[in-house]
């Protein structure tokens, strides 16, 4: 059995962060393991307002010692870390166990909030994991923040990010502009690529436009997540970075095709979406 795992914190409700990855990982039909950094939870009573509580120190080293050195990963996805010690953890065993396929979602920010959760761990984490990473996935805001660069608004200055973080230390820079790109440029009367939600490869030399099918939804709660997880997934199977980012983004396109709202805030898109769509078959056309 293939085994990979996440370092990602839970979100309560069940749609993005360490709950994506593990429902991802399963359609894939890999076995998953969580290292859980921090828990969200959500305030019905106001308006979905997030609160975020990290897990102590102690107790997320001795669930790293269980994943790498009681079971052993075949790759490993980290996600919303939220601490210091989060990201030195996490450094501290990809390198003592010499992990190769490690997949970087590089989570600032909670679905609807505006800012990141904690600005001054974006240097850290750029100058202790990027070095590691076989892929890093940050979107447009994330970018801009690895990237120091004031916002991302246009193909050319995404291309100009992923030069920049490529040059911190990951091999391969997947910036995710989907339909926060489309709405970008839409809104700027710019038609670059009408009805496709477009991303960006860059493997070092060259740049990759990863285009597929616009879903009209606002109901991509999770989304980021479940695309850098489909990623992981793809490589832990044994897929070139390449084939395992086009992978991934069908995988998204059909889980935002059957996504649904969760209440009158948030909705998620539906992992197992692809089932119907013979995946492993099309994956090959």
């Amino acid at each position: 059995m293939i085994k990979i795992a996440t370092i990602a914190g839970s979100d309560a409700s069940g749609g993005a962060g360490l709950e994506a990855d593990l429902k991802t990982f399963e359609e894939y039909g890999i076995y998953g393991m969580a290292a859980v950094t921090l828990i969200a939870a959500m305030d019905s009573q106001r308006e979905w307002a997030h609160s975020v509580f990290p897990v102590a120190e102690d107790v997320l080293r001795a669930q790293l010692e269980t994943v790498f050195r009681g079971v052993g990963a075949d790759a490993v996805k980290s996600g919303m870390l939220g601490t210091f010690y989060a990201v030195e953890l996490a450094a501290e065993y990809l390198s003592a166990w010499h992990i190769k396929n490690y997949v970087l979602d590089p989570v600032m920010v909670c679905k609807g909030a505006g800012e990141a959760l904690n600005p001054e761990l974006n240097a850290v984490i750029a100058e202790k994991l990027l070095p590691l990473a076989e892929l890093v996935t940050p979107n447009l805001f994330e970018a801009a923040q690895l990237a120091g660069m004031r916002e991302i608004t246009s193909i050319e200055q995404i291309k100009e990010a992923a030069r920049i973080i490529a040059g911190k230390g990951a091999r391969y820079v997947f910036i995710k502009g989907g339909s926060k790109l489309h709405e970008i440029e839409t809104a700027a009367g710019i038609i670059t690529n009408a009805g496709q939600a477009v991303d960006v490869l860059y493997d070092g030399k060259n740049f990759h436009l990863i285009e597929n099918e616009l879903i009209d939804t606002g109901w991509t709660h999770g989304a980021g997540c479940t695309v850098s997880a489909a990623a992981a997934a793809g490589m832990a199977r044994g897929l070139s970075v390449y084939e395992a980012v086009l992978l991934a983004k069908k995988f998204i396109t059909e889980s935002l095709r059957g996504s649904f709202a969760l209440n009158k805030w948030i909705g998620p898109g539906n992992p197992s979406g692809w089932r119907a769509r013979s995946l492993w078959g099309f994956a090959q056309k």
